[in-house]
């Protein structure tokens, strides 16, 4: 997309703190990291959520964030990641480009990727898997 900032950043248009990159994706350090080495992993290619991008690229996304995980996790000896991908607005997506946040965790780092859970009714999980499975 011509005015997509991810789009410039993962093309190298605009510079960025580049922790790898291939043929179809950059990984950078995020500018407003929620912790030390919270990095996202940008596609190269457009598509502004987990519904629009190819089930190829989404799958190659997974296995970018498994090793850049590893790597973090190695050279930050951080205890804990987080792999965090947000959809609309209302997820908290805030660019409208699909991309991933891998979030370092330390021990008391205040990082609040947490909620309080609740309980799953019988009547809730009857209409859930009988619209799911149809």
């Amino acid at each position: 997309m011509e005015n997509c900032i991810f789009c410039k950043i993962a093309n190298g248009e605009i510079p960025s703190a580049t922790l790898y990159e291939d043929e179809d994706f950059r990984v950078i350090l995020d500018l407003g990291p929620a912790s030390k080495g919270h990095a996202l992993i940008l596609p190269k290619t457009h598509a502004a959520n987990i519904y629009e991008i190819s089930d190829e690229m989404a799958a190659k996304a997974m296995v970018l964030a498994k090793k850049m995980a590893s790597k973090l996790t190695e050279v930050l000896n951080c205890d804990g990641f987080n792999i965090v991908q947000n959809n609309g607005e209302a997820a908290g997506q805030t660019v409208f480009h699909f991309h991933m946040h891998l979030i370092p965790r330390y021990k008391n780092d205040g990082v609040g990727i947490q909620w309080k859970p609740g309980t799953l009714t019988d009547e809730v999980k009857a209409e859930i898997l009988e619209k799911v499975k149809g």
